[in-house]
C-alpha cells in the first residue's frame, strides 16, 4: 500500500493524484439583499424608468439645450433635433451638436408614429410617455415619480445608516482601495468573484454607487429644481451658480444620460456574471455562491 502511495506521489511531481483530490466546485447560499432594500430597489425602478420617459416627453416641447439664462439670446443651441422637408419630398430628422449636424431619421429629430405617418420629434412616440405629445400629461407623470423617487431614496438612506449597511456593505475599506488596478483588471477581462469574494461587493461596485447615490442623484434632483420658477422666487438668485435656467436644464439632461450609462452598465455586469442569480436574489434574496476549488483555497 505505501508503494501505490509513493508511486502516485511521484507520478504527479509530489502531488496527490486526482482521485485524492476533490476539484468538483461546492455552492452555498446567504442572504445577500434584506427585504427593505429589495422593496426600495423595485420602487426605483419603476421610479427612473417613468422619470425618464417622462422626461423625454418634456424635452420634445422643445428638443434644445442651451448654455445661460434664456433660450433668447440668440447663442446656437449645444443640441438641438429638427425636422425638415428634404428635396425628395420626405422628411429628414437631423440632430445638431456644437454646431456640427447628423442625419437621425427615423430615431431623432423625426420619427414614424403609430399609424405610419412622420412625425416631427425629438424622441420617438415608443420612447415618451405618455406616447403622443402631451406635455402637460408628462410633466404631471415627471413630478409624482420624482417624488416617489426623492421619499424613497430619503428611505434608503434613513435604513442604511441604522442598518450599518451604508457602512458594511458601501463604504471602501483599506483593502478595497488597495484592490482598486486588480478590480479594475478583472472586469476588462471579465473575470468574476467566487467563493468568499462573491459574498461582498468589489471595490468598484462600491465607488459607482456612492458616486450615485451621494453626487449624481442629488445633482439631478437640484438641477431640477433649478428649473422651477417658484424655486427661483423664493431663492432668488441661486440659479446662477450654475450659469441660468438654461444651463440647469442641460445639466439635468446631461445628468440624467449618466444614470442611464450606469444602469446599462449595471444591467451588463449583471447578465455576463449570471442574470438569474442576481434575479433571485433581488426578489426572494438568497444569493447561490459557487465556491472555489479546495486547491485554489
Amino acid at each position: 500500500m505505501g508503494i501505490v502511495t509513493a508511486l502516485s506521489h511521484r507520478q504527479f511531481g509530489g502531488r496527490m493524484a486526482p482521485r485524492y483530490r476533490n476539484r468538483a466546485p461546492r455552492e452555498s447560499w446567504y442572504y445577500r439583499h434584506r427585504l427593505p432594500v429589495r422593496i426600495m430597489h423595485w420602487i426605483n425602478v419603476i421610479a427612473l424608468l417613468a422619470l425618464l420617459l417622462s422626461g423625454l416627453q418634456i424635452f420634445n416641447a422643445h428638443p434644445a439645450l442651451y448654455w445661460g439664462k434664456s433660450s433668447y439670446n440668440g447663442h446656437a443651441p449645444l443640441l438641438e433635433m429638427s425636422a425638415q422637408q428634404g428635396s425628395d419630398g420626405r422628411v429628414v430628422g437631423t440632430t445638431t451638436v456644437f454646431g456640427h449636424r447628423f442625419t437621425t431619421t427615423g430615431v431623432f429629430g423625426a420619427s414614424k408614429a403609430p399609424d405610419g405617418t412622420w412625425l416631427a420629434r425629438g424622441f420617438p412616440t415608443w420612447l415618451t410617455l405618455p406616447g403622443p405629445q402631451w406635455l402637460a400629461m408628462g410633466r404631471r407623470w415627471h413630478f409624482f415619480f420624482a417624488w416617489v423617487f426623492v421619499l424613497n431614496g430619503f428611505a434608503y438612506l434613513i435604513w442604511s445608516v441604522a442598518s450599518r449597511h451604508l457602512a458594511r456593505d458601501l463604504w471602501p475599506d483599506r483593502g478595497d482601495r488597495r484592490s482598486i488596478g486588480r478590480s479594475i483588471s478583472d472586469h476588462l477581462l471579465f473575470r468574476h468573484p467566487r467563493g468568499e469574494a462573491a459574498r461582498r461587493y468589489n471595490v468598484l461596485q462600491k465607488l459607482a454607487y456612492l458616486f450615485v447615490i451621494f453626487l449624481l442623484l442629488p445633482f439631478i434632483a437640484l438641477m431640477g429644481m433649478a428649473m422651477s420658477p417658484r424655486l427661483d422666487a423664493l431663492l432668488p438668485g441661486w440659479i446662477d451658480l450654475v450659469g441660468g435656467r438654461q444651463s440647469a436644464r442641460t445639466l439635468h439632461f446631461l445628468a440624467a444620460l449618466l444614470i442611464v450609462l450606469f444602469v446599462l452598465v449595471h444591467l451588463f455586469e449583471i447578465v455576463v456574471s449570471g442574470a438569474r442569480n442576481h434575479l433571485r436574489a433581488m426578489i426572494t434574496g438568497y444569493y447561490r455562491v459557487p465556491e472555489e476549488d479546495r486547491d485554489e483555497r
